[in-house]
């Protein structure tokens, strides 16, 4: 598990991240969410124990990551600029990865390059910028650690390689408990993958919640009545947002769908309906509950 405590991070006059509170349970995919500039790749690098936090705690199960290389042992990080090693090929980066960790999967690795067909003697420099991301992805599934830290993860692989991408994540989920964090500032790329997302904004965490609680919690609701109703005469509703078209009263609405459709008939409607929200719809009412204009913090 990773705890974070009131973790800042300044460069200057910029406060990178700023007072962080955070936990990323075990055998889950978080996302981190936020536009460029946001904090997300500041707070990975954190995580990875490549810069020091200037105030507050971050703990990898407990322990401090930054110089403690036994630690280090325990997460592959992935940066969104990657680097290879000039003039390498493919196999050379398994052996240099190999080297430095010591449960790592050659074989698995051979075999994530033959299913993907990249050849072991090709140099990276002659890979495009998705097969990069691939090579990538494949020595950090094959360095077999807890954790995989990944910075735009997904950018750069195309349809096919990033389902391919998801479904090695899961089995490697379901086989040894792997814990994959992944940073993106595209919520379409990380709501069909990830089990809980934290909004990133400013430095500052906005909120970090389940997908599926979101999802469950959080509905849309339609309803016309004789006498024509307001949001403000729902008062026992939690409503998060609401627009009045005529008769026709949207309701967006946190709470358990049996207490709300019963709040809707005792004021006896015409018409009345429940619809689905996309997650775009759920991110969009949490954040404007907030504050903030989802359409400015996201892409």
């Amino acid at each position: 598990m990773i705890e974070t405590q009131a973790l800042t991070k300044r460069f200057d006059d910029v406060v990178a991240v700023n007072a962080v509170d955070l936990t990323i349970r075990d055998a889950q995919i978080f996302g981190l969410l936020g536009t460029n500039g946001a904090g997300k790749s500041t707070l990975l690098r954190l995580m990875a124990g490549i810069l020091r936090q200037d105030q507050g705690t971050l703990l990898l199960d407990g322990k401090p990551v930054f110089e403690a290389p036994q630690v280090k042992r325990e997460f592959f990080y992935i940066s969104d600029d990657q680097y290879f090693f000039a003039n390498c090929n493919l196999e050379d980066m398994r052996n240099y990865y190999a080297g430095r960790y010591p449960d790592f999967d050659r074989a698995g690795f051979d075999s994530l390059l033959r299913a993907f067909s990249l050849a072991p003697r090709r140099r990276v420099h002659t890979l495009s910028k998705g097969m990069k991301k691939q090579l990538s992805l494949f020595l950090g599934l094959s360095a077999n650690t807890r954790y995989l830290f990944c910075d735009e993860t997904f950018d750069g692989l195309d349809p096919v390689a990033r389902q391919a991408v998801k479904s090695l994540f899961a089995d490697r989920m379901a086989n040894r408990g792997l814990t994959p964090i992944i940073a993106s500032h595209n919520l379409r790329e990380l709501e069909d993958v990830c089990d809980t997302i934290g909004l990133l904004h400013r430095g500052g965490l906005l909120l970090s919640r389940e997908l599926l609680e979101m999802r469950q919690n959080v509905h849309k609701v339609q309803a016309a009545f004789r006498a024509p109703l307001e949001a403000e005469d729902f008062p026992e509703l939690e409503i998060l947002s609401s627009r009045k078209s005529g008769r026709l009263l949207v309701m967006v609405v946190r709470g358990e769908l049996p207490q709300i459709s019963a709040a809707v008939q005792q004021r006896e409607p015409i018409f009345f309906e429940t619809l689905p929200l996309t997650l775009e719809e759920v991110f969009i009412s949490e954040t404007e509950v907030a504050g903030y204009e989802f359409r400015n913090l996201i892409v």
